[in-house]
């Protein structure tokens, strides 16, 4: 990883899994870490006691990425603990495995709302804090392109994901502001084996 020395890095469903081993590799590449979560407080501080037992500077921050006001507000503790915002990595997801038609609309809400409307209202909120030059990172999955039954609403948003990243790449090129994605592949905690996850 690059040195992220002086750089400060909001990593969102940052308390487990993906989110959590990021925030600590961008700490350990010097970077000053807010360390988000929604429900596991636990999680987020274990995190942050890792990344300050090696010398490294991180915050968390409780924030449904769901809800527009704690949206606003995660941004706006980023910018003030801190001073800056140079890294968004947008991780926070939710998935549900299961055939379309035995899926519930409280499910199908619930995964749109966090996995597509939560990124589109946390990149909203962050570009104008964005310092130029800096970078945005949208966790994928490879649902969106391996077609895999049961996951409809999951590759939806990621596919969604997709479109967002490429928009906002040719958007923010001016500020030389890099946009990218990455599409995660089956491990022991995702995949079909794992019927559902949380990372929030």
């Amino acid at each position: 990883m690059n040195d992220l020395s002086n750089k400060v890095a909001l990593v969102s469903g940052a308390s487990k899994g993906i989110g959590a081993g990021i925030a600590k590799e961008m700490a350990a590449a010097g970077a000053s870490v807010v360390v988000n979560y929604a429900n596991d407080q636990t999680g987020a501080q274990s995190v942050v006691a890792e990344i300050e037992r090696f010398g490294g500077a991180a915050v968390p921050v409780r924030a449904d990425v769901s809800i527009g006001a704690d949206v606003e507000r995660l941004v706006s503790e980023t910018v003030g603990r801190f001073g800056r915002l140079d890294v968004l990595v947008n991780n926070a997801a939710v998935f549900e495995f299961g055939p379309l038609q035995d899926t519930s609309d409280e499910t199908i809400h619930r995964m749109l709302g966090i996995n597509l409307y939560g990124l589109l209202m946390i990149c909203r909120e962050a570009i104008p804090r964005l310092s130029d030059g800096g970078s945005i990172i949208n966790i994928g999955s490879m649902s969106s392109e391996s077609y895999s039954p049961g996951a409809s609403v999951n590759s939806a948003t990621k596919s969604a994901m997709t479109g967002i990243t490429g928009v906002l790449a040719k958007e923010l090129a001016p500020r030389k502001i890099r946009v990218n994605q990455i599409n995660p592949g089956r491990n022991r905690n995702r995949g079909r084996a794992c019927d559902r996850w949380d990372d929030r």
